[in-house]
């Protein structure tokens, strides 16, 4: 269902992916181990959901807001690399998921990377 009040930010496609990033690293975490419920687990989720929440922070201020914003978001996708890798060196998932969530991550980096440069574009002409 679509709610009746909508945010401009959420028409950004990087928003929307960075959305369905979180959704999935959430479902991943869910078969980690017990011990890293407050580790790897939630490390991995809070990084996932700050793309997004990051993205939405920094939308409705100045253009330099909204690069710094866009710049931590960059981080935290970042941060969910050496979560993958950790989960894949730990054995909680294989090889094949963590080529997954690089992928997914790094069409967001590049998404982002893109969106910085446009929006410092148009703040030095």
């Amino acid at each position: 269902m679509k709610s009746n009040y909508h945010f401009k930010f959420e028409d950004l496609q990087v928003y929307q992916k960075a959305m369905d990033f979180g959704e999935v690293v959430d479902a991943l975490v869910k078969d980690f181990p017990n011990h890293e419920l407050y580790a790897l687990s939630s490390q991995f989720r809070r990084a996932a959901d700050s793309i997004a929440l990051n993205i939405a922070e920094g939308y409705p201020g100045l253009d330099a807001q909204f690069v710094k914003h866009i710049n931590y978001a960059i981080y935290n996708a970042n941060e969910c690399v050496s979560c993958s890798t950790k989960a894949k060196r730990r054995f909680y998932i294989s090889f094949e998921k963590d080529e997954e969530n690089r992928k997914l991550i790094s069409e967001l980096t590049k998404m982002m990377s893109s969106l910085r440069r446009k929006t410092l574009e148009r703040t030095n002409p």
